[in-house]
C-alpha cells in the first residue's frame, strides 16, 4: 500500500505540475485589473521591513500592520523573494502555484484516508484538477469560464483570489489530519491537524469560512459514526492549537475591525433565511444520528451528504435566489466543487460495488470528464504573461506620483489604486481592498469624492483626509475601472493639473502645506461637530477652515521606517499638534525623555497631541499592543505543545502501540 500511495502521490504533483507549468515562471500576468497586485504590493512592503512592522502608514491614512491581511501571503512571497533573489511579484505566482499543486496532492489524501479507496482518492484528485460541477450548474460561472477552467484556477488566474486559493489548497490536508486525530489518539495527527488548520486561517478568511464550515460537520460525521466519546474533546484541543498559533495577529481588536470593514463589502445574512437554513440542519442531524449511529461504513457518506448541503444551499441559494444565509455565497464557489467532487466520487464508488451498475458507472465517469478535454486543449490559456511591466498605464502613473511627490498621500482609483504600492512606498487615502481600514470615515469619503459631481465638496474630503494629490481616470482612459468616477472630469478647472496623460489626469488638492502635519488651535477643534454624512458642507468647510489655518507655522513631519515619526513644530498658547495619521492607542509621543498625551481627534479620526507653548521636537513611536504580546505568548505556548505531541507521539512508538489509545 504505501509503495502504491508514493506512486500514486508523485503521480498527482506530476500531473498538476503540468497543467499549471507556466504559473511557476510567471513574473506579472498581463491582467492589470486583478486584486492580486494589492498581495504583490503588500508582500513587497512586507520584505522591505522584515521581520515585522507594527504600523502602516501607507493605506487607509494609517492602520495596524497586522489588520491589513492575514499573514501567510504576506510573509510567504516576502521571504521566498527574499530567499531566491526574485521580484514580489514572481514570489507570489511562485508561492500560490506550488500551494495550488499541493492542494491536488492534499485532495488525493483526505480521501484516500476518508474512504480507505485508492480508486476514489485519484478519481478525486483528477476531477479537482480537471473539473468545475458549479460550471454546469451556474449559468454565469460558466459564460465567465467559456473555455471550462476550474473556478479554483479560474479566480486564481482571472481575479487573483491568491490568498483564498491557497488556503482552499491547505484545507483538505487540515481535514485529512483532523479525521485521523478525532477518530483515535494520535498525537502527531493532532497536532498537525492544529497546524494546518491555522495555516488555512493564516492565508484568508474565506479560507476560514470554510473551515468553519467542514471541520463542525467532520466532527459530527466522526462522533455519530465512531460513537466516540472523546471526539469533541479532541476537535476542541484541535481548534485551541490553531487558535494559538494564530493569537499573535487573530486579536480581539483584529476580529472586531474586520467585522467592521465586512460591512463595506458584504451584505449580511438574512435571518430568516438563516432560521430555515437552522432548521434544515437540525433534521439532517436527525437523521444522520438515526441512520449512521455507530456505523463507520457511514462516516464519508454522512460528511459529504452534509457538506452538499450546507455548502450547496449557501451558494446556489446566492445564485437562483439572491438568497444570503453567511453573507456572499457565491465567494464559495471553489468550495463547492470540491463537495460536488466528493460527493460524485463517493456516488461512483458505491455504484461500481453493484456488479451490474458498472458499466453505466464508467459511461457517466466518462461523460462527466468531457469538459475537463476541453479544459485540457486550452491548459495554458490562463496564463498571458506580460510583455513588459514598464509599458504599463498603473506602473507608469504609479511611477510618475512616485517621482514627482515623493512622500504626499495621493487618492488613486481603479487599477493604479491596486498597483498603486507594487513597486514603491506611494502613501495613498485609501488602500489596497479595503481590509483593515481602522479609519471608517474614508469609505464615506471616497463615495463622496468619487461618484459626487460637486468638486468643492470633494476638495474639502480631500484637504481634511491630508490629501495632496487626486489621480482621476477620464472615459477614455485604459483603466477597466474608470467607471467607478461619476463625474470625472468635474474638477477642469477647480483646482490645478499636475500631468494629464491617457486621459487620466493628476490634480493638485490645494493645502497649506503638502505634509501630514498641522498645528490647530485646540478650543476651535473642540467646537467643531461631528461631520454628517458625505455631502456635509457646512461641517467639512468648518474643519478645514481650522486645519488649514493659513497663519499656522509650517509643521514638518519625518517617518524612520514604519514605526517611528518625527514632527517639528512651533506652538503657541492653546494650541496642539495635529498628525493626520488614524489614531491609535498603540502609538506614544515624547519629548526629551517626557512623555506627552496624544488623543484621538474625533472628527477625522487622526492623531492629536497636546503641548505647552515653544518650539518642539516630538518623537511617537507603535509599540506592540498588549493583545499581540499576549498573543506571543499564547503562540509560544501552542508550540510547545505541538512539540510535546509530537515528542509523546515519539514515545508511545517507542514504547508500543500498546497505549495508542485513550
Amino acid at each position: 500500500m504505501k509503495r502504491f500511495a508514493v506512486r500514486d502521490s508523485l503521480l498527482v504533483l506530476f500531473c498538476s505540475i503540468l497543467l499549471i507549468g507556466p504559473l511557476f515562471r510567471l513574473k506579472y500576468m498581463d491582467n492589470w485589473p486583478s486584486i492580486e497586485s494589492t498581495f504583490i504590493a503588500d508582500a513587497r512592503i512586507t520584505a522591505e521591513h522584515l521581520p515585522h512592522t507594527g504600523w502602516q502608514p501607507l493605506w487607509y491614512c494609517g492602520t495596524r500592520f497586522d489588520y491589513v491581511y492575514p499573514p501567510a501571503l504576506r510573509y510567504g512571497p516576502a521571504l521566498l523573494a527574499k530567499a531566491a533573489h526574485l521580484t514580489t511579484a514572481r514570489a507570489y505566482h511562485l508561492y500560490t502555484a506550488i500551494l495550488y499543486v499541493l492542494g491536488m496532492l492534499a485532495v488525493y489524501w483526505f480521501v484516500r484516508i476518508g474512504t480507505r479507496s485508492r480508486s476514489s482518492a485519484l478519481l478525486s484528485a483528477a476531477a479537482a484538477a480537471l473539473l468545475s460541477p458549479t460550471l454546469l450548474l451556474v449559468r454565469q460561472l460558466h459564460y465567465d469560464s467559456p473555455l471550462w477552467v476550474p473556478q479554483r484556477l479560474h479566480v486564481l488566474t482571472s481575479y487573483g483570489e491568491g490568498p483564498h486559493m491557497s488556503a482552499l489548497a491547505i484545507l483538505p490536508a487540515a481535514l485529512a489530519a483532523s479525521y485521523l486525530a478525532l477518530r483515535q489518539w494520535r498525537p502527531a495527527a493532532l497536532a498537525l491537524a492544529g497546524v494546518l488548520c491555522a495555516l488555512v486561517v493564516m492565508h484568508n478568511f474565506y479560507g476560514a469560512t470554510a473551515l468553519a464550515i467542514f471541520f463542525p460537520v467532520l466532527v459530527w460525521s466522526v462522533w455519530v459514526a465512531d460513537s466516540g466519546r472523546l471526539v469533541w474533546l479532541r476537535a476542541a484541543a484541535i481548534a485551541l492549537l490553531a487558535y494559538g498559533l494564530c493569537a499573535p495577529w487573530l486579536t480581539p481588536s483584529y476580529i472586531r475591525i474586520t467585522l467592521t470593514d465586512m460591512q463595506w463589502v458584504s451584505h449580511p445574512g438574512n435571518r430568516a433565511l438563516q432560521l430555515v437554513f437552522a432548521l434544515i440542519l437540525t433534521v439532517f442531524c436527525a437523521l444522520s444520528y438515526r441512520l449512521g449511529r455507530g456505523k463507520p461504513e457511514r462516516f464519508w457518506t454522512i460528511y459529504v451528504t452534509g457538506l452538499v448541503l450546507i455548502i450547496g444551499l449557501d451558494v446556489l441559494g446566492y445564485y437562483y435566489f439572491d438568497a444570503r444565509i453567511f453573507g456572499e455565497g457565491h465567494r464559495l464557489a471553489p468550495e463547492l466543487d470540491l463537495v460536488l467532487i466528493l460527493a460524485g466520487v463517493e456516488i461512483v464508488r458505491r455504484m461500481w460495488l453493484v456488479p451490474r451498475l458498472r458499466v453505466v458507472t464508467a459511461i457517466a465517469v466518462a461523460i462527466a470528464f468531457v469538459p475537463g478535454t476541453i479544459y485540457l486543449r486550452n491548459a495554458w490559456s490562463p496564463y498571458r504573461k506580460l510583455a513588459s511591466v514598464e509599458s504599463g498605464y498603473p506602473w507608469k502613473m504609479a511611477k510618475w506620483v512616485h517621482d514627482n511627490l515623493p512622500g504626499q498621500r495621493s487618492l488613486p482609483a481603479g487599477e493604479v489604486r491596486f498597483w498603486f504600492d507594487a513597486w514603491a512606498d506611494n502613501a495613498q487615502m485609501d488602500g489596497g481592498s479595503m481590509q483593515g481600514m481602522l479609519n471608517q470615515i474614508i469609505p464615506i469619503s471616497t463615495y463622496q469624492v468619487m461618484t459626487g459631481d460637486k468638486p468643492e465638496l470633494s476638495v474639502l474630503w480631500l484637504q481634511a483626509l491630508g490629501t495632496d494629490a487626486i489621480i482621476v481616470p477620464g472615459a477614455n482612459s485604459p483603466d477597466n475601472y474608470r467607471a467607478d468616477y461619476k463625474f470625472p472630469y468635474k474638477f477642469r478647472g477647480a483646482i490645478p493639473l499636475l500631468y494629464e496623460k491617457m486621459d487620466t489626469a493628476v490634480y493638485r488638492i490645494p493645502r497649506i502645506y503638502p505634509n501630514i502635519g498641522r498645528v490647530v488651535d485646540r478650543a476651535a477643534m473642540a467646537s467643531l461637530k461631528p461631520i454628517n454624512g458625505g455631502d456635509d458642507l457646512p461641517g467639512l468647510t468648518n474643519y478645514v477652515f481650522v486645519v488649514e489655518n493659513k497663519d499656522q507655522p509650517e509643521t514638518k513631519v519625518t517617518w524612520h521606517g514604519f514605526d517611528e515619526v518625527n514632527i517639528r513644530a512651533k506652538v503657541a498658547a492653546g494650541q496642539s499638534v495635529l498628525l493626520q495619521q488614524t489614531y491609535d492607542p498603540a502609538w506614544h509621543a515624547d519629548e526629551n525623555g517626557q512623555e506627552l498625551e496624544i488623543r484621538r481627534e474625533p472628527i477625522m479620526g487622526f492623531t492629536l497631541v497636546d503641548v505647552p507653548p515653544g518650539d518642539h521636537n516630538i518623537t511617537l513611536k507603535f509599540e506592540t499592543p498588549p493583545e499581540n504580546l499576549a498573543g506571543f505568548g499564547l503562540f509560544g505556548l501552542s508550540l510547545l505543545a505541538v512539540t510535546g505531541l509530537v515528542a509523546g507521539r515519539k514515545r508511545l512508538l517507542q514504547d508500543g502501540p500498546g497505549n495508542n489509545r485513550l
